[in-house]
């Protein structure tokens, strides 16, 4: 027998190690136990929990208005999405369908969210795996867009913008025209970020092949958003189910092959570029009108009418004190937020609060695929995986 055979039959001893939650990776709400063969993940654990937010709980005991502030705190890197969607979810069971304006500042404010959204993600995974520089150019435009929000709403990062029945507000004079001008300025520093990164040797070293989740196996286990696009499925909610005059928008979906955090980085970068196509034709097409339904049993009536006007000041008194009230029912809505598919269950028993509220959250499932695509790889792909997945812990956990 030659010494590396013998060397090789020695029985080695798993070191058993916790990731997380008090890791900078983990965001001190996950804990990834994990048994080692020296560096090599052998086998690996998953848990969540230290969040603690109780937020489909919450939603159950306010009025549907209050719960849009809690929505956009579920995903914080592209809030407004999420408030978006539950205002959307609550107008199908109420069965009302929203002004044309309002759905194209929807459109508009969603798609700045997305962008954000991959903005930090990809700047962060970037940090995790040694490259600094690319942080700055991401983050940097996210505070050009978190000041359009300041600018429309008054909010930057929690704008609460979206209401039951359209949006809070108009656009301001002027705004439109700076979003166009702002994202034509951010895909051309995005573009250099991703020339940074795409061709070099050692981002590609340390994201090529890691943490790959096959086609298979994000079906399987309900897989949604980049991730599900990166491993080949070219499934978004915005083309399957169009709302919000999606439809009427022209943008590929960009998916890759092999679904490892190479892929998963590359899709997101060109989600960033469809995104701003989509604002483009947004604000090119975008109709007059109001930005909220006239339904009065769902809009607050304008100032004059309540300052001057009996039945403006009993509409007003009787939403503010006894809240939207949907017929008797059940609902499920999803959207395609930054990470996927993002879905709530509404029942209601014809009250002002939802009787029962549960949350899809994309990143349940995909973190669900994550003690299996890293099994066999090296404790630091399992970092440069984790942010390529991007885990959120606000809609993880609830």
């Amino acid at each position: 027998m030659s010494d590396q055979t013998q060397v090789n039959a020695i029985p080695t001893d798993l070191l058993t190690l916790n990731i997380g939650p008090s890791h900078p990776a983990t965001h001190g709400t996950l804990r990834i136990q994990v048994q080692l063969d020296g560096e090599t993940i052998v086998n690996s654990g998953c848990e969540i929990g230290y969040l603690h937010r109780g937020y489909e709980k919450q939603c159950e005991t306010v009025f549907y208005q209050i719960v849009i502030p809690y929505a956009e705190r579920l995903n914080y890197m592209g809030p407004v999405h999420n408030s978006n969607a539950w205002c959307h979810a609550c107008e199908l069971l109420l069965g009302i369908e929203i002004p044309a304006r309002a759905q194209a500042l929807r459109v508009i404010t969603s798609e700045m969210g997305r962008i954000i959204d991959h903005c930090v993600c990809i700047g962060t995974n970037l940090v995790d795996i040694g490259a600094l520089t690319n942080f700055w150019y991401m983050y940097n435009y996210r505070e050009k867009i978190y000041d359009l929000y300041e600018e429309l709403c008054g909010a930057r990062m929690m704008v609460n913008y979206p209401r039951i029945g359209g949006v809070s507000l108009d656009a301001p004079d002027g705004w439109l025209e700076k979003v166009k001008r702002t994202i034509d300025e951010m895909a051309e520093a995005v573009g250099d970020v991703q020339k940074l990164v795409e061709r070099n040797r050692i981002f590609m070293d340390r994201t090529i092949g890691v943490g790959a989740i096959s086609r298979e196996l994000a079906l399987s286990h309900g897989v949604t958003g980049p991730c599900l696009r990166a491993a080949g499925v070219a499934h978004d909610l915005r083309k399957a189910q169009p709302y919000w005059g999606y439809e009427k928008y022209k943008f590929e979906i960009p998916t890759a092959e092999h679904g490892d955090t190479y892929d998963r980085t590359i899709v997101r970068f060109q989600e960033m570029y469809e995104s701003c196509k989509i604002i483009h034709q947004a604000i090119d097409s975008i109709p007059g009108g109001p930005v909220m339904v006239s339904d009065h049993l769902v809009a607050l009536p304008a100032k004059d009418k309540v300052y001057n006007t009996m039945e403006g000041l009993i509409n007003h008194f009787k939403l503010i004190m006894h809240g939207i009230q949907p017929p008797p029912g059940e609902i499920y809505s999803a959207t395609e937020g930054g990470n996927g598919e993002i879905g709530f269950y509404i029942v209601s028993d014809g009250g002002p609060k939802p009787w029962r509220v549960r949350i899809r959250p994309p990143c349940f499932a995909n973190y669900s695929v994550f003690p299996k695509v890293i099994q066999g790889q090296m404790v630091a792909d399992a970092i440069a995986a984790l942010g390529s997945i991007n885990i959120i812990a606000g809609e993880l956990d609830r």
